[in-house]
């Protein structure tokens, strides 16, 4: 199979349903052990139970540094390397007006959607550089790059995602490790639930496509990118927009 992954364990957080569900199949497929780390634990095992290779359930809270690092620690535990992480945990947050925003809305979805990229990398790369081999891929979103009215906590935290993923990208591009993100436009996932059918209306229009993605369209751009094959591909942001994007 192209992008080969046999022998190798990935982390895939949020996947237990959705984009890291599909994530997760399209890894297991090519060879991978995935550590399906998820808030949900028994989704998480009931989808790990569906994989080959061994795969297997881990709880994680990625808001919490705590948690990450107990997971990875656990996965190490179990499969003795992580060869690849894949943070596509996420939030959608409050679609509304930014004065109908609290504290708390706002908080939320930075915790979970950058919070979390930091603390699940920071707790792979030490591994990573001992290894010299590593490929970590950032779930971001087009609205990181266009910024989508009534979301200005999800824009905001996705655009992070893209700042964090360049810059570590470039900080370890000399030890073997890749570090890339994924900007879908609007998938068809669960994470819909979050909003109103005006705000998917919205986003979908804006597709010259004219439809939303699909989980597993996501998943085949995550597999070149978690496998060797990515070798000079670094510091990089792949939209899958269907044709949606401003830069």
């Amino acid at each position: 199979m192209p992008f080969d992954l046999s022998g190798q364990t990935a982390i895939v957080t949020g996947g237990a349903t959705g984009i890291g569900e599909a994530i997760s199949k399209r890894l297991a497929d090519a060879g991978a052990t995935i550590a399906v780390a998820d808030l949900n634990k028994e989704g998480a095992a009931q989808v790990a139970a569906s994989l080959p290779n061994n795969s297997f359930g881990v709880e994680v809270d990625v808001s919490s540094s705590s948690s990450v690092k107990a997971a990875v620690d656990a996965v190490l535990a179990k499969t003795g390397r992580v060869h690849i992480l894949v943070n596509n945990a996420g939030v959608a947050g409050k679609a509304a007006p930014i004065q109908e925003q609290t504290d708390e809305d706002f908080e939320r979805v930075i915790q979970i959607n950058v919070n979390g990229v930091f603390f699940c990398c920071r707790a792979v790369i030490p591994h990573m550089l001992q290894h010299k081999y590593g490929r970590i891929v950032n779930i971001a979103s087009i609205a990181g790059k266009e910024g989508n009215p009534n979301m200005i906590a999800y824009s905001g935290s996705k655009s992070a995602v893209i700042g964090m993923t360049k810059s570590l990208g470039k900080e370890v591009a000399t030890q073997g490790i890749c570090v890339n993100a994924v900007a879908p436009a609007v998938v068809r996932t669960k994470i819909l639930e979050q909003l109103t059918d005006a705000q998917i209306s919205y986003m979908t229009e804006k597709i010259p496509m004219r439809r939303t993605g699909e989980p597993w369209e996501i998943a085949a751009v995550v597999h070149f990118l978690s496998s060797p094959d990515c070798s000079f591909v670094t510091a990089q942001c792949y939209d899958a927009s269907g044709g949606r994007a401003t830069y």
